[in-house]
């Protein structure tokens, strides 16, 4: 079996493309249920939330490759990764709103916004989630629980 810290990174690999999903599909269906559009400053351009998204994605896979490595416990991780997917997309929104428009003051306002109120409130929330799955996950494995087998690998016999 692969050691530890490998183990961790796989898992935290696997629930930063939860987390991807999982945001992609709530904005979607949020999107076409309220008949609302993600971004909704045309401003801001098309990109602004997909790097806003894609940079918290990064900083979560990086704290819970890091922290599941080092035996974070699983609400500590939760906690953690809301402030860290929050203000990364805070940050990624901002400077890609400001390049957009040139304008630091509103970009910040506008990243604000969209990561508190906005569509962007969903990736902290969801991210809390997939810490916590993904946490629990590395400490069973770390306990001893193995992973399930498909019937053609089990020996029956």
């Amino acid at each position: 079996m692969a050691s530890n810290s490998t183990s961790a990174w796989a898992v935290a690999g696997f629930a930063a493309a939860l987390q991807l999903a999982l945001v992609v599909a709530a904005f979607g269906f949020v999107s076409l249920l309220a008949d609302l559009e993600p971004i909704s400053d045309p401003a801001a351009g098309r990109l602004v939330g997909p790097i806003a998204v894609g940079v918290s994605t990064g900083a979560l896979l990086l704290l819970l490759g890091f922290g599941m490595s080092r035996g974070l416990r699983p609400w500590s991780l939760a906690g953690l990764a809301i402030i860290v997917t929050w203000g990364s997309g805070v940050l990624a929104a901002t400077v890609a709103y400001a390049a957009a428009t040139g304008t630091l003051l509103a970009a910040l306002l506008f990243a604000l916004g969209f990561m508190t109120v906005g569509f962007g409130a969903m990736v902290p929330v969801s991210a809390a989630l997939v810490a916590l799955l993904a946490a629990v996950t590395t400490r069973a494995e770390r306990g001893g629980v193995e992973r399930p087998r498909w019937p053609w690998e089990r020996d029956d016999e």
